[in-house]
């Protein structure tokens, strides 16, 4: 298969100088990119949605209503695990079956299936007023399908809706939105905590039920709003709505449809959707019609597929390993139960406990801010690796202070805030590294016709192994108490040589330098091949290879903007 005129060289360069002409990326990019910026922030609300629920559970465990109302479930640990982990069990059912619905219904759809959902399990967790734990149950694995979807979805639905210089941006943006979530969960907890007081005797019910049904607040809005938001672009040609995908393109960088910017953007979305389509039937050509029975399946046989070569396999390892890691850090634990680790760690007040808490918010959305400066300057392996040291140090030192002062810190505080410095420590080196460096790894590390599959499982793994956290961590924190800490510490110094030993650096790897690395000499390659020939195909290459009219769509791009302004 042939790179056409002036070959794939010709073309990469070609396509560098475009993205050179399209302007700055960062901030200024966002300014002129400013409606994409407001719909993509609109979605991101599916992200605060999660990241809620990470947050918000840990407080309520803690309020003497919701004990009550449970009947004493949440004093045994397993039934507790039960109560916290059943969400990310839900969540990793709704993650796995995002893609079919996505595919099938539509990313707008999509996300509207899993508001509709979500809403639907806070529902049945509010009525759990007149029931008990089995509805509380029940209402957060369906609470979980719903978070567990939008998390897949919305970092789809805003990556096709953004021009290529944002991109980036408006996906990592989604990690900023959980992180403020949490926080934003904690505070609550900490605010209702005090209606009708503090005590069994005086606490209303409604201290856990106002945490749980302000969600519905910014779920509403989420889903009446979406209504009015345009298709993704990317979806639309997929699935030959052609017309309609200019007009949205058109639309979203506010330039009129036959321009020459938004033909350049539409043929290089066609010539992505052709890419997949292609792949498809070549590798499973049994599935290759566009049918909702198709889709589901090939998601399933595709993941398979991924088992079965040796240089593949390897990158399993790396997807799923490095969010198994991820989860071992311990990080759930501590958003899940930091009321009843600070507890243990001698803030025997419920009302400081959850102002402990509330910090923990603060720092790990604040030092999220500056991982997405960082990443790409620093790389992936040093920024993980650091952080993994520093998480385990932590860990450690949390474990020696545990043992020499458990059951006897009130006649040495200074100890426990010690301890809990050293929790909120933990937290500022998981924000700035394996939050978002873990799901930057998973993505870069696959070939293009794999890497949809090759993401998926890699979420299936963090979602199964943060369920598993949720579940064990009561029983642990209970059973061996300090043991727990130098568990998660062992763990975390083990990822710590995982990644530095066995984790290539993708900082700037090309996708055919990362078959070399993987032993997988020629697949990159391929697909390269094949995206040469469809740019050929389609006129891509002509116009990419041709100064003038590129010059031109810059000139135009500046004068509309001039123009707007």
């Amino acid at each position: 298969m042939g790179g056409g005129a002036g070959g794939p060289a010709a073309f990469n360069e070609a396509l560098q100088r475009r993205q050179a002409l399209m302007g700055d990326s960062g901030a200024r990019a966002l300014v002129k990119n400013w409606k994409v910026a407001r719909i993509a922030a609109f979605a991101c609300i599916g992200g605060v949605l999660y990241g809620y629920n990470q947050g918000m559970f840990s407080g309520i465990l803690a309020m003497p209503a919701f004990g009550k109302q449970t009947d004493g479930y949440i004093d045994n640990p397993t039934q507790k695990g039960w109560l916290t982990s059943i969400l990310e069990l839900g969540a990793w059912l709704g993650a796995i079956l995002s893609g079919f619905i996505a595919e099938v219904c539509s990313r707008k759809y999509g996300v509207l299936i899993a508001t509709g959902v979500f809403i639907i399990g806070v529902v049945v967790q509010t009525t759990s007023i007149a029931g008990g734990h089995n509805e509380i149950l029940a209402g957060r694995f369906i609470t979980g399908m719903g978070v567990g979807s939008l998390s897949m979805i919305v970092p789809l639905y805003n990556s096709e809706c953004a021009p290529p210089e944002v991109r980036g941006a408006l996906v990592a943006l989604q990690q900023l939105a959980i992180t403020f979530g949490i926080m934003v969960s904690f505070w609550i907890n900490y605010g209702t905590n005090y209606i009708g007081g503090t005590t069994l005797e005086t606490q209303s019910n409604a201290a856990w039920l106002v945490p749980i049904c302000l969600q519905l607040v910014p779920a509403t809005c989420l889903f009446v709003g979406m209504i009015w938001m345009p298709f993704s672009p990317r979806w639309l040609v997929h699935h030959g709505r052609e017309e309609d995908a200019r007009a949205v393109l058109s639309n979203l960088r506010s330039l009129p449809p036959d321009h020459e910017l938004i033909q350049l953007e539409f043929l290089e979305i066609k010539a992505q959707s052709l890419f997949e389509k292609r792949s498809v039937a070549e590798h499973f050509p049994h599935l290759s019609e566009q049918t909702a029975w198709n889709t589901f399946k090939l998601q399933f046989v595709a993941i398979a597929a991924l088992f079965k070569t040796k240089a593949m396999f390897r990158r399993v390892i790396v997807a799923t390993v490095t969010m198994f890691f991820q989860q071992w850090t311990g990080i759930n634990a501590v958003l899940y139960y930091a009321p009843q680790i600070f507890n243990q760690l001698g803030l025997s007040s419920n009302t400081i406990s959850l102002l402990a808490t509330g910090v923990v918010g603060i720092v790990m959305f604040i030092f999220t801010i500056p991982a997405v400066l960082w990443i790409d300057r620093v790389g992936r392996k040093p920024v993980l690796t650091i952080g993994a040291i520093g998480m385990g140090t932590c860990h450690i030192i949390i474990a020696i202070i545990l043992a020499l002062n458990i059951d006897r810190f009130h006649e040495n505080p200074g100890a426990g805030w010690a301890a809990v410095a050293m929790v909120w420590l933990f937290v500022i080196h998981f924000g700035y590294s394996w939050g978002p460096a873990a799901w930057i790894i998973i993505a870069e590390i696959w070939p293009l016709s794999t890497r949809p599959y090759g993401v998926a499982l890699g979420a299936s793994s963090n979602w199964m192994n943060n369920f598993i956290v949720g579940q064990v961590t009561p029983e642990l924190l209970e059973s061996i108490t300090y043991g727990t800490y130098i568990l998660f510490g062992l763990l975390t110094f083990i990822g710590a040589g995982f990644i530095w030993f066995f984790v290539p650096e993708t900082k700037r790897v090309s996708l055919e330098e990362m078959d070399v690395i993987f032993g997988s000499e020629g697949a990159a390659q391929a697909d390269t091949d094949r995206m040469n020939e469809i740019n050929n195909e389609i006129g891509l290459t002509a116009i990419l290879n041709s100064a003038h009219p590129a010059e031109e769509v810059y000139l135009a791009k500046e004068k509309n903007e001039v123009e707007r302004v």
